[in-house]
């Protein structure tokens, strides 16, 4: 009779498989892109990652907009990242409450406006019905505001926001105990602020760089339609951009920064318009650099908006793009000491 006993290495590694299967798996109500699993799924490596994924994806978002010429000490862009570091920071200490996620949503809130082109505002919500602590504080970061040394102290003021409503976070989830370190760096970061907006009027004044001149290049006469990548410029594009950077290259006045910006006609969505406007305004940076020029240039991707003309009613599809032909342009505007 044939023995049915599992050799014991056989069973250890049924046992292991069983472990690494378990490991691997994801919630089984998978939550929708760019938010995090329910807490009561966090409980595989799997779900982990995937949760990770999102912090990356988010965080590589607030580096696309600095790569693209927003100040790291920025109000707004500041804000985005310490709402990303105060979300990450309860996650990793598994906080069982609503925080994580909307700690993450504020951040992506802001980081989306920023990359449509507009205000994300100034307001600092309570989220996650957070208790508003140190009312004094919030009247400090308020007068920071509108300090005239505000730019100096941007970054501080919006951190120490955050800081407060995570403070107010902990106090209706774990009492004062846990709310006190964070409204101790709330503190700290508004006296930081305040001296940083005092010294900020009694620094020498700098050598102020005012628009020398604006460029506006026809995005059909730079690009093959619909197209934005280098190898997709045409000659009369490419004839345009060797003129530019020669007269950059020979002007009389220090040339202290260039900003590229493109943008599109209103057909399509404004998602597709938002990429491709920022595409090619990269392409034509690029370009002036690897002909020369060394002056700092910064892009923007503006889409469909600044429409210059409507043709409202202009029909058919050609004569409509055909006079939709001035909102595609990538404009160049070149700043002097």
């Amino acid at each position: 009779m044939k023995s049915s006993f599992i050799p014991y290495r056989s069973a250890a590694t049924a046992m292991i498989a069983l472990v690494l299967a378990a490991c691997a798996q994801t919630a089984p109500n998978p939550p929708a892109p760019g938010t995090l699993a329910a807490q009561q799924d966090r409980i595989s490596d799997g779900v982990i990652d995937r949760d990770y994924g999102v912090y990356r994806e988010t965080q590589q978002r607030i580096k696309a907009l600095n790569d693209g010429g927003r100040r790291v000490a920025d109000y707004q862009l500041s804000k985005a990242q310490c709402w990303l570091d105060v979300s990450f920071h309860e996650y990793s200490r598994n906080d069982r409450g609503g925080f994580p996620q909307a700690a993450l949503s504020e951040s992506q809130r802001i980081i989306g406006a920023l990359e449509a082109g507009q205000d994300a505002g100034w307001a600092t919500p309570l989220v996650n019905h957070a208790e508003k602590l140190r009312p004094d504080l919030w009247a400090r970061y308020d007068a920071l505001k509108q300090s005239a040394g505000f730019s100096c102290a941007a970054q501080q003021t919006a951190c120490g926001e955050v800081e407060l409503v995570h403070a107010g976070n902990e106090i209706h989830d774990a009492g004062w105990r846990h709310a006190k370190p964070y409204i101790q760096i709330a503190e700290d970061l508004a006296g930081g602020a305040e001296k940083s907006a005092a010294g900020c009027g009694t620094l020498p004044k700098p050598i102020v760089a005012v628009p020398l001149e604006k460029i506006t290049l026809s995005a059909d006469a730079l690009f093959q339609f619909d197209k934005s990548d280098s190898k997709d410029l045409l000659p009369k594009g490419r004839a345009e951009l060797d003129d530019l950077a020669q007269k950059l290259a020979t002007r009389k006045v220090t040339v202290t920064a260039i900003r590229v910006t493109g943008y599109t006609d209103r057909l399509g969505s404004a998602a597709y318009n938002q990429r491709l406007s920022l595409a090619r305004a990269n392409t034509v940076k690029r370009y002036l650099q690897d002909h020369g020029v060394t002056a700092p240039i910064g892009v923007d991707g503006r889409g469909l908006q600044d429409q210059l003309v409507a043709c409202t009613g202009v029909k058919p599809r050609p004569a409509l793009l055909a006079c939709l032909q001035p909102n595609r342009r990538v404009e160049v505007t070149i700043s002097a000491e």
